[in-house]
């Protein structure tokens, strides 16, 4: 009896945790639909070919040698079953090779925010051949730091000083960020974005209800996202823990949006509804690094404080001559920042010195290695696309197609 009740909660947890991670795979067609309409339809196929090709490259790196470095464990040429390779210590309680694929789209997740930073200017093959290392090298080796529990260069374990990050702000959300800042520094400003006086010019995207579209999709792959994170619903206590991190988790999206688009209400006079979508995002990403201790209250509080400081941290960018034409790093990197910090509120096993130092490590860690990588592509095979190029649209220079054949190139 008690080996069939074992079978059961193995088949359940195992069932939840895949289904799980195809709701964050799901969320690559939401930054996909987000992309592709927040960027000018000359650069709609280029940035759609991006994102399904990230998510490739990230499965078979991730395989190859991603989740060896991560967790330890022969994931490419082992059968995996539930006696097989494992990285994860929770393992008992569901198949191995659901952790592989549930960390998997993760890694995918990391490099998508990447991808719209870099936005309309980037050559396509310079931003897969830095995929290549960020998703094989670059994240599993600062997730090796924080989830899979290693010490950093064998000097100090994150989680011994106090560092916690349920869902990934910043093993995630932070360390895509990181690496995108890195690459718009050396890659520069979209042409015209900026004037001579210092003037901001709007680059409006061309599809917003495609931006919507990915926004909602992403808002519902995010329960994926956290609520697999749990690791488990097999038990009254685990359901109990998953079901109050859905609630939490939608309800910090929720208050994301509504105090972005009134702080954008305030400051524009207009509801800006790319605002407002990234507010929702904010939300989320504030939320990640603890969903399953606040209250449902404390959670919008916190979503909306998101809410409030990417609205800010989208323009302070523009000020600064950062061209994010998606605000993905103010989303995911600014609001990621501020989900680690929100832990000790509501997380008595967190300290706000563990996550300003794990917060700094991977930060440092991310921007430094892709520093370099962005800059041996730069000296090597270039970056950027040529001034003619960008002003036709990548779509034909690098992909030789059009999204939109029927409408007049501008």
């Amino acid at each position: 009896m008690e080996n069939e009740i074992f079978q059961l909660q193995y088949a359940l947890d195992t069932f939840y945790f895949l289904i799980c991670g195809a709701l964050v795979m799901w969320m690559a067609a939401g930054f996909a639909m987000l992309e592709a309409g927040l960027v000018r339809s000359k650069n709609t196929t280029e940035i759609l070919t991006k994102n399904v090709a990230l998510y490739a490259i990230s499965c078979i790196m991730y395989m190859v040698c991603g989740y060896a470095i991560m967790y330890g464990g022969d994931i490419m040429l082992a059968t995996i079953t539930g006696d097989g390779v494992t990285g994860a210590e929770e393992a008992a309680t569901y198949a191995p090779s659901a952790d592989f694929f549930f960390q998997v789209v993760f890694v995918a997740t990391a490099m998508s925010i990447v991808s719209g930073a870099v936005a309309e200017r980037m050559k396509l093959w310079a931003f897969l051949a830095f995929a290549v290392v960020m998703t094989g090298f670059i994240y599993p080796m600062e997730g090796s730091w924080t989830w899979g529990g290693n010490a950093v260069f064998g000097m100090y374990t994150l989680g011994d000083l106090g560092f916690s990050d349920f869902a990934g702000s910043g093993i995630v959300h932070m360390a895509g960020a990181a690496a995108a800042l890195a690459g718009v520094l050396l890659l520069g400003a979209r042409k015209g974005k900026y004037g001579p006086n210092g003037q901001v010019n709007a680059i409006p995207g061309a599809n917003l209800p495609l931006a919507t579209l990915g926004t909602f999709i992403l808002w519902m792959g995010w329960f994926g996202f956290n609520g697999g994170s749990v690791l488990a619903t097999a038990s009254v206590e685990s359901a109990n823990s998953v079901a109050v991190v859905f609630m939490n988790t939608n309800a910090a999206a929720a208050g994301g949006l509504v105090a972005a688009l009134a702080v954008a209400r305030i400051l524009f006079g207009k509801a800006d509804l790319t605002m407002a979508l990234n507010g929702a995002l904010a939300g989320l990403v504030a939320i990640t690094a603890e969903p399953s201790t606040p209250t449902a209250l404390q959670a919008t509080l916190f979503g909306a404080v998101g809410g409030v400081l990417v609205v800010f941290s989208i323009l302070t960018l523009d000020k600064l001559k950062i061209d994010d034409p998606v605000g993905a790093i103010s989303v995911h990197g600014v609001v990621g920042l501020l989900g680690l910090l929100l832990v000790p509120v509501t997380n008595d096993g967190s300290s706000f010195s563990g996550q300003i130092i794990g917060a700094l490590t991977i930060f440092g860690w991310v921007f430094i290695t892709s520093l370099i990588v962005w800059g041996v592509l730069k000296a090597v095979i270039g970056i950027r696309v040529s001034e003619e190029e960008e002003y036709e649209g990548v779509d034909l220079s690098e992909c030789g197609m059009e999204a939109y054949p029927e409408f007049t190139t501008k």
